[in-house]
């Protein structure tokens, strides 16, 4: 058994290197992934089309400024190479991410990235 932080050390990693499946075999089957900046994804399958959907258009890093562990929980506040930053709170049973809040500026994100802002 791997405790929460390990586990997010593990995501950090896959994160880093754009890989959606080990990202996906992190979460348990029903776990829930909610950037607030969106609407929260439910299920294993989803959070990893998820991520191969955001890394096919964004190149994204993770670079972690503090993480903590508080039993069940694993907090990260990190930051990427063009000075986005975010935090993220993940629910860890049994090895396994149950639930992922993470909160950041979705307006400066698409900004960077180059990626077309809606309109509403």
């Amino acid at each position: 058994m791997m405790r929460p932080k390990e586990v997010l050390q593990k995501f950090v990693e896959a994160f880093n290197n754009a890989d959606a499946n080990t990202l996906a075999q992190l979460y348990s089957d029903n776990a829930i992934n909610h950037q607030v900046a969106e609407e929260p994804i439910q299920g294993r399958e989803s959070i990893r089309n998820m991520f191969i959907d955001s890394f096919a258009h964004a190149k994204m890093t993770c670079i972690v400024e503090n993480m903590f562990e508080d039993g069940e929980w694993a907090i990260m506040e990190w930051r990427d190479p063009l000075g986005l930053r975010g935090c993220g709170f993940f629910h860890i049973v049994d090895s396994k991410i149950i639930f992922q809040r993470g909160y950041w500026d979705k307006l400066t994100f698409l900004r960077q990235q180059g990626l077309p802002i809606p309109r509403k």
